[in-house]
């Protein structure tokens, strides 16, 4: 299937299976499967096993990676080795869900990485960006349904972008807009009322992509 790619060393047909899976993944839906995604497809028992079968995918020239500077939560630039257009896929973190309803004064965790095509969403490998999946309705009027996932980039909102915030001390997705001085957070579906800040406003990202659900 793959006759024209030449590796650096024999894939096993454990490896061969997985790349297979990954790049009939990327063509059927733009997107690269999660580690979990992956973890899950094979029956590993954890997501360190699909982990190292893309490291040793990586190592005999399958695929290659370059990693983005930056903190902890650092997003890694994968290519597949012979590809014609070598587009860029990013593995972005995935940190739990987000309500895009009421606020939520949960905490988000680290839930796995969801892999993207950067070309297509507009995602720069150069900035920090995670993931959060939505739960609610409020924001139906910009096409952002429950069960999807946005992909969010660290940096200061302009008005009206869409954005993950902390309000009052819960968590929420809504877009920003600022009248006069004074900025507050507007829903998408006309059945759920704005939120305005009574003591905090603290955006945690700004919405750069999104990922329609399964």
């Amino acid at each position: 299937m793959f006759s024209n790619t030449v590796f650096k060393m024999k894939l096993t047909v454990r490896q061969q299976q997985v790349l297979d899976f990954i790049r009939s993944e990327h063509r059927q839906t733009g997107i690269m499967p999660s580690t979990r995604e992956i973890q899950h497809h094979f029956g590993f028992s954890s997501q360190t096993a699909a982990v190292a079968h893309l490291r040793a995918l990586e190592k005999k020239g399958a695929i290659s990676r370059r990693q983005q500077d930056g903190g902890r939560r650092k997003a890694r630039c994968l290519y597949f080795a012979g590809s014609e257009d070598r587009q860029p896929l990013l593995d972005v973190p995935v940190y739990g869900s987000i309500p895009a309803g009421y606020g939520d004064d949960t905490t988000p965790v680290a839930d796995g990485t969801l892999t993207v095509d950067a070309r297509s969403l507009g995602v720069s490998d150069k900035v920090k960006t995670y993931a959060l999946k939505v739960r609610g309705e409020s924001m139906i009027g910009a096409h952002i349904l429950s069960g999807d996932h946005v992909i969010l980039e660290y940096r200061e909102p302009r008005n009206h972008d869409i954005v993950a915030a902390l309000i009052d001390g819960e968590t929420t997705l809504k877009r920003y807009v600022v009248n006069g001085n004074r900025p507050y957070l507007k829903a998408e579906n006309p059945n759920f009322p704005d939120l305005i800040p009574a003591q905090e406003l603290v955006i945690q990202g700004v919405m750069v992509g999104l990922i329609r659900g399964r």
